[in-house]
């Protein structure tokens, strides 16, 4: 008689499966072999007849086992028995906790709008339960497109219709959807240095990316005309790494780079915050060529976690694209998309940019007034704070870069330099500060000045 013990962990049906089909898959039990009745196998175990139908009913089903009209069930002929394997344990890898973290850009728990964001996910979840539930289409759902619409219209006068915009989770997703729309045979120029993600984006589809280097303006003109490329991002508003601001000789000399076959993806991922002045307009919206593709994300406003993208293409691309990629199911949930939809349109997206902007505005004149306060701003300076939520910190004196980035790692201390993103090995370094904490800051920089004081007195020798 089959004996085996249980556990309180799972079922009882479960459990009896589990141990049959490990019996027969080891070969304790042979092939042909006849199962102890329902009823004898149950008063055995003391447990229900109902518990060991059910364990017979499944193994049955995956063929492990076969029944004989009145006289029982028996154990199946597996040509291959297979062999428990042990699954080795994975032990996912975690990011080495830092106490300061100048790269990164997420945003504290303190900022979020929960208390908006909440009412507005209660009122559609009462409110819209049918829209929810409803099959979208590919671009995504019209209501939230029509509040990008009315948003881009005030915010950066951009007059667009909701049927030109896309919206995806995040603009990895979307520039994926652009490579299979232009095709894998076109070239692709990349600010350099510039948004390394995007370069794994194109290396994994297997398409041709060209690095083109930056002056003080933005991509070099030069470097554009003479290389191949037919498809070139940039971010105009506000450079990743670099923080410089495209000016508008540049941009309109860009926009006459373009022709029937060039096109321009503009990345304006952070242009909400723009410390000084209002809002550069968009390469888009100054484009009378109808060659621009304009993208942006929430990632930036609300939060990194918040997977919400989208991007805006030129009107004659729009039915062109939804007949080649229509197929494709929106991957932002309804729910999400109709939540972010009304948090616009209820004026509440408004209201957190402005808070935002304020908030970050204050914390990063914290940070200025922290740096020329200290020493180290006697050995270093700062650039490119205008914009956006980092700037650059330079050091005025020769240092080994990799040395600096290792003794600051060695204090818990994470920093980035513009030779992280194929910049030059100049000691000049990315420092984001939405997330930073003031009160750690001095201490910060007292390790930065110190290194540099060292590598200063060891170079005089």
């Amino acid at each position: 008689m089959i004996t085996y013990s249980f556990t309180n962990e799972d079922t009882l049906t479960n459990q009896l499966y589990e141990a049959i089909k490990n019996d027969i898959t080891n070969g304790t039990l042979k092939d042909n072999e006849k199962l102890p009745s329902k009823r004898a196998l149950a008063k055995h175990l003391n447990i229900s007849t109902i518990t060991v139908e059910n364990a017979y009913m499944q193994l049955l089903s995956e063929g492990y086992i076969y029944s004989k009209p009145r006289s029982g069930y028996y154990v199946a002929h597996i040509l291959h028995r297979p062999k428990r394997q042990t699954i080795p344990l994975i032990h996912e890898e975690k990011k080495e906790k830092m106490k300061i973290d100048f790269s990164s850009n997420a945003t504290s728990p303190d900022h979020f709008p929960f208390t908006s964001w909440a009412k507005v996910s209660r009122y559609v979840l009462t409110n819209k339960q049918k829209q929810l539930l409803e099959p979208m289409p590919s671009q995504g759902l019209a209501d939230l497109r029509e509040a990008i619409a009315l948003h881009l219209l005030d915010f950066k006068d951009m007059a667009v219709s909701p049927s030109q915009i896309i919206i995806g989770a995040g603009t990895e997703y979307l520039y994926g959807l652009l490579i299979q729309f232009f095709g894998f045979d076109v070239f692709y120029g990349l600010e350099t240095p510039g948004y390394a993600t995007l370069s794994h984006v194109y290396e994994a589809y297997h398409v041709t990316s060209i690095p083109l280097p930056i002056d003080h303006e933005g991509v070099k003109m030069s470097a554009l005309y003479d290389s191949p490329v037919d498809i070139l991002h940039v971010t105009p508003g506000h450079h990743f790494p670099t923080g410089i601001t495209m000016p508008i000789n540049r941009r309109v000399e860009l926009l006459s780079w373009v022709n029937a076959s060039r096109y321009i993806i503009e990345d304006d991922y952070d242009s909400e915050f723009r410390m000084m002045g209002k809002p550069l307009p968009s390469l888009f919206s100054i484009d009378t060529t109808d060659h621009v593709i304009y993208m942006n994300t929430f990632t930036k406003t609300l939060s990194s976690t918040v997977r919400v993208s989208y991007m805006v293409l030129p009107v004659h691309l729009v039915e062109a694209f939804k007949k080649k990629l229509s197929f494709y199911n929106c991957s932002v949930s309804s729910f999400e998309q109709e939540i972010l939809a009304s948090f616009i349109q209820e004026g509440y997206f408004e209201k957190h940019i402005n808070r935002m902007r304020t908030i970050y505005r204050r914390k990063r004149n914290e940070v200025l007034h922290l740096f020329t306060s200290h020493p180290l701003s006697s050995c270093s300076h700062i650039s490119e704070e205008n914009a956006g939520l980092h700037f650059l910190l330079t050091i005025d004196c020769a240092i080994d870069v990799n040395h600096f980035k290792e003794i600051l790692k060695n204090h818990q201390i994470k920093i980035k330099s513009l030779s992280d993103y194929g910049g030059d090995p100049t000691p000049t370094f990315i420092i984001n500060y939405s997330s930073l904490s003031l009160d750690d800051l001095p201490g910060a920089f007292d390790v930065m000045y110190d290194i540099i004081k060292e590598e200063q007195s060891r170079s005089s020798y």
